[in-house]
């Protein structure tokens, strides 16, 4: 029986990457079972150029655990910006706190970061921070609590953290376990899987 999880990915006849790791491996249920298996069984109509548009943000918002009210509130953010606003749109959703967590190696999927950061496991600079939706920026830093780093999800955090390189923008210290955010998300290198262009044209009507 698939999860909730697996059921979202399933919705928009795709991976999103929702479980971490497990999904890159033969026991992800849509390995298993195949998403075409649910095509066939129920056809979609075309979509029309809303459809596409609403199954794009639908998209963002599931793999990245967000409610609509945190996603129009970035969408007025990268309107204002001085760059694209898809790029702007994209850099903003990608510096939550809960990604950059994620992003840095410290949890194996965006849902335990959000879930750990909920529950006050990590600081921002220094300090305990416990919203998930928080924009970072550069030179902040971001690390696990102390009294949480003996805690079962950081147990072999070290060794995950050798097998594992952040993406450009983050600086990731080994000794510390802390991370700090050196620009803005490398868009080309992070290669997001989801057409932002279509999200604004979305908002934009």
């Amino acid at each position: 029986m698939l999860d909730d999880k697996c059921k979202k990915c399933r919705a928009v006849g795709e991976k999103l990457f929702l479980k971490g790791e497990r999904c890159f491996t033969p026991k992800c249920a849509l390995i298993r079972r195949g998403i075409r298996v649910l095509g066939k069984r129920r056809r979609r109509k075309t979509l029309t150029s809303y459809g596409k548009q609403l199954l794009e943000k639908q998209k963002v918002k599931l793999a990245y655990g967000m409610r609509e009210k945190q996603f129009r509130r970035y969408f007025k953010m990268a309107l204002k910006k001085k760059i694209s606003t898809p790029e702007a749109l994209a850099q903003l959703i990608e510096n939550r706190f809960d990604n950059t967590v994620f992003r840095l190696g410290f949890t194996v999927s965006r849902t335990m970061a959000r879930h750990l950061v909920s529950h006050g496991h990590f600081f921002l600079n220094g300090r305990k921070h416990n919203i998930s939706s928080t924009i970072v920026k550069k030179e902040d830093v971001i690390s696990i609590r102390p009294q949480s780093s003996s805690k079962v999800p950081f147990k072999d955090i070290k060794e995950r953290l050798k097998k594992y390189s952040p993406p450009k923008h983050l600086k990731l210290d080994m000794n510390k376990i802390e991370g700090k955010v050196m620009t803005d998300p490398d868009l080309e290198e992070l290669q997001l899987p989801f057409d932002f262009t279509s999200i604004v044209e979305f908002y934009s009507r």
